[in-house]
């Protein structure tokens, strides 16, 4: 139930990101989400992607130093309060949420969101006993 997340630095100037997207794109794989976080010199890129081992190997042909981290993807309901009960369920299982953010698309009438947990699989047990969906890639990349 976890899926493969690609993570690396980029420097903070114009243009470093769009390198990376060229990158993927002439390697004909699409990025489904992803997330960047910054610091004044260097952020940090987070995609998801189907090819995830074919995304890894063009990027670090090309120079990037790519790490692979194992995340999970859960359904949250697209209301208000669905935020709140979801980490309610995770808050309950004393596992710590390192970080997280929101797919570009729905599951249905969910909203999807990542979450890199310190205990994935301790998180996963607490989101499916609650009722929360926990989607494997095959879900997850469904068209």
């Amino acid at each position: 139930m976890k899926i493969h997340q690609i993570s690396l630095f980029l420097e903070n100037k114009p243009g470093h990101l769009n390198a990376i997207c060229r990158t993927l794109a002439q390697n004909d794989i699409n990025i489904v989400t992803l997330s960047l976080a910054d610091t004044q010199q260097f952020g940090i890129v987070r995609l998801i992607v189907e090819e995830w081992e074919k995304a890894r190997d063009a990027l670090e042909k090309s120079g990037y130093v790519v790490n692979v981290r194992e995340v999970v993807a859960a359904t949250v309901a697209d209301r208000p309060g669905g935020m709140a009960e979801l980490l309610d369920s995770i808050d309950k299982s004393g596992v710590n949420i390192e970080y997280m953010y929101a797919f570009t698309s729905k599951h249905g009438s969910e909203a999807v969101l990542v979450f890199r947990f310190d205990e994935p699989d301790r998180a996963i047990e607490a989101l499916k006993a609650s009722g929360r969906n926990v989607l494997d890639a095959p879900s997850l990349f469904a068209k």
